[in-house]
């Protein structure tokens, strides 16, 4: 059997290496548009890659993948966080999971990673073409039947023909990403960033930026959007995990609002307004001699807790004695729904996902092979799937991989003996 895989990353490289596993006969063929393979997983994690999740955090799947959620967790009974652990161990790359449930390989090095990908890849013999992007897949035969054709944007380079194609691109932050498809008649779903910071543009805590509150609360107004988690003051505006999440559940609802918002931020986390009164009614009674710039909660500096009295009408050197009841009040909104003005979307390092892609509507939930296109699978952040950040993306690309893989093999095996039955004995 003749398979091409298309994309050369996480989920088309772990992808190549279980076929070529479970059906060493296939012939294998990686084709990449960028000289380098894997290039996303070098970077990710701040170069440590952040390979999964140990998911113990996790409340609820949908809280992990925004969009993908029923799919995600059908697939993963297959083959999920604990397997992906134990995959990589026995490929001899030891790992370690943080408090957050962040799991890294132990030498902090994504190219650790990397290189076990393209080591094993090379000794399953499959083969790696990069600078090789993908304009058209179509079916080869003039009746619509047969094998699929692969045309490159080189015009240059033959076409290339597959009994089998795995589409694992990543994800397309255009709708033309995807045109590829068009002859074949695949749904898509518009494609829409997901997984940013968020631009405060002119807004004074931006002076404050390198500011982290460990646990906070972000939302946005008039919306059932909402996420918890560290929060980094940048000199654009806010990002951090919890934006950063925000970003993800609310991707479509920014998109189409043009990255407009209004942020509401709970600095003192999942406390709400009455505990936040008995905090402020604490520290009242604890330093009434002292001037309110001086005693604050222990979760935020010195610089954002008078960026907040101002907000809220009060003078820093005003003493905790003389705090009226009003002033009270406006310091417990201002900490625990204090907005702010989002204009824009800015990118967050290496943190860059897209929601959107293939509809899985039209995906066989099993294999994840096309209902339209028999013999085309998809895998990785092709698929309409995503993840917030922490390393469930990789996850759903070591999962979709495998699985499409998997399936794909099977197919290969269930060839194999058509084809010897067909072979004509040799003469006696």
């Amino acid at each position: 059997m003749k398979t091409a895989i298309i994309g050369a990353g996480a989920a088309g490289c772990f992808a190549a290496i279980e076929l070529k596993r479970r059906c060493p006969e296939a012939e294998v063929t990686v084709y990449e548009a960028a000289r380098k393979p894997l290039a996303k997983v070098a970077i990710t994690g701040g170069g440590r890659c952040n390979l999964t999740n140990t998911f113990a955090s996790v409340r609820s799947l949908a809280a992990a993948y925004p969009r993908g959620e029923r799919l995600m967790k059908r697939l993963l009974k297959e083959f999920g966080h604990e397997e992906a652990w134990q995959w990589f161990e026995r490929e001899g790359v030891r790992l370690t999971a943080q408090a957050d449930g962040c799991v890294f390989p132990a030498s902090q090095d994504a190219m650790e990673i990397v290189g076990t990908l393209l080591r094993l890849m090379r000794s399953h013999g499959v083969r790696l073409l990069t600078g090789r992007r993908a304009s058209l897949i179509e079916r080869a035969g003039a009746d619509g039947r047969g094998q699929l054709r692969i045309s490159f944007a080189d015009e240059s380079l033959q076409p290339q023909t597959a009994d089998t194609v795995l589409l694992a691109i990543g994800g397309s932050p255009k709708p033309q990403g995807l045109a590829l498809l068009a002859p074949l008649g695949v749904a898509t779903v518009s494609p829409a960033p997901s997984l940013f910071s968020l631009c405060l543009p002119g807004d004074p805590v931006t002076e404050l930026t390198g500011t982290v509150v460990e646990h906070a609360t972000a939302s946005l107004t008039g919306t059932k959007f909402r996420a918890e988690g560290p929060l980094l003051i940048t000199h654009w505006g806010m990002s951090g995990p919890a934006i950063l999440k925000l970003s993800a559940y609310a991707a479509r609802h920014l998109h189409g609002n043009d990255y407009h918002a209004t942020l509401a931020i709970n600095w003192m986390g999942g406390q709400n307004e009455q505990d936040v009164m008995e905090t402020i009614g604490s520290l009242a009674a604890a330093n009434p001699k002292k001037q309110l710039a001086s005693a604050y909660p222990t979760q935020l500096n010195a610089r954002l807790w008078q960026h907040l009295l101002a907000k809220s009408g009060l003078k820093a050197d005003a003493r905790w004695g003389e705090m009226g009841r009003k002033g009270m009040n406006r310091l417990a909104t201002t900490l625990t729904n204090d907005h702010y003005t989002a204009n824009g979307k800015c990118r967050f390092k290496e943190e860059f996902v897209t929601c959107g892609g293939i509809d899985l509507a039209g995906v066989n939930p099993s294999t994840l092979e096309s209902r339209a296109c028999p013999g085309l699978f998809f895998a990785g952040e092709a698929l309409d799937v995503d993840g917030i950040t922490g390393g469930f993306n990789l996850q759903a690309a070591w999962t979709t991989g495998i699985v499409a893989a998997r399936a794909m093999a099977r197919q290969c095996r269930h060839n194999a003996p058509e084809v010897s039955r067909q072979t004509p004995l040799p003469a006696p």
